[in-house]
């Protein structure tokens, strides 16, 4: 049998409102719209279905047998249809009940178990998979939709027209030295002086790693590189140990801050991150993400009040 067109669901929602209330006013308050609008409805849906579903008694419709029998089979459908829309928005990872997240190691120091226990209290129900990594790894992920959002630094690798993003704060790169390196007793220091020094740095694809490739080019380094690793907390712990020096963002200050010491860089060789939530524009209507744009912004505000 050939569905008509004028027959919608949306006409059917409006048909069981006046059949909840079997008044036209209460219809349309439920429905939002105008008496007429819902009046329209109900005898489009008589068209659409080539039968009548009520008769008129001076001003009021009242439901034949044909009303009831569509109302007890409706109303199944429109449950049917409400779960049907809700599996596939899950499917597409829209009010899933897990958030796939994506982050730096380095933030795990301090943004990321605040957003996350601030996005608890918001959605208690919620399930966060965490996973760290490099930046441009993330955005990979991102962009393929294994990650519902990732919290990283805005660069190149973010500057995409699929994404949209949310600046969170921003973090200034300071040479890391093991404290009893006569280097600690400096109040700042030019890069160009360290040519000569080891440096340990991490993977291509890291934004740290990304800034100090900026950094030796502009300050004319083509630095010895002792070591490269995977994770910041091993480049930390590296550096206590005055195995050489890396360039590092303040935010892992507290790591190690018994051995290790941050150096401010002199002009022009002071550079900062910025960090932020990045997400596809296709899901900034999903409800776990607007939770997570919500608690990412009121982290950058509490940020910028100290």
């Amino acid at each position: 049998m050939k569905i008509e067109e004028e027959l919608t669901l949306k006409k059917i929602q409006i048909f069981l409102a006046f059949m909840r209330h079997g008044n036209l006013s209460k219809a349309a308050d439920e429905m939002q719209i105008s008496n007429v609008s819902v009046h329209k409805a109900l005898h489009s849906l008589e068209s659409a279905l080539g039968c009548p579903l009520f008769k008129n008694e001076g001003r009021n419709l009242i439901p034949l047998k044909s009303a009831y029998v569509l109302q007890e089979h409706s109303q199944k459908l429109i449950q049917d249809m409400i779960v049907t829309v809700n599996k596939t928005r899950e499917a597409a990872g829209f009010a899933a009940k897990i958030l796939h997240l994506g982050s730096l190691y380095s933030l795990t120091v301090n943004t990321i178990p605040n957003v996350i226990s601030g996005l608890k209290l918001r959605r208690g129900e919620l399930d966060i998979q965490l996973l760290l990594s490099s930046n441009l790894d993330l955005v990979k992920k991102l962009k393929s939709t294994e990650l519902d959002a990732i919290i990283v630094a805005l660069n190149d690798t973010t500057d995409d027209s699929d994404f949209e993003t949310l600046p969170m704060f921003q973090d200034t790169i300071y040479l890391a030295v093991n404290k009893n390196s006569p280097l600690a007793l400096m109040d700042e220091v030019d890069l160009t002086t360290l040519k000569d020094e080891k440096f340990l740095t991490l993977s291509k694809g890291f934004a740290t790693r990304n800034d100090s490739d900026v950094l030796f080019e502009k300050a004319g380094i083509d630095p010895k590189v002792f070591l490269q690793v995977s994770d910041i907390f091993t480049l930390v712990s590296m550096v206590s140990t005055g195995v050489g020096l890396a360039l590092l963002p303040g935010r892992i200050s507290t790591i190690y801050e018994s051995s290790v010491k941050l150096i401010p860089l002199k002009k022009p060789f002071q550079i900062k991150q910025e960090i932020g939530l990045v997400f596809l524009k296709s899901k900034e209507r999903d409800p776990n993400l607007l939770a997570l744009i919500a608690e990412c912004r009121m982290f950058s505000k509490r940020f910028l009040e100290k």
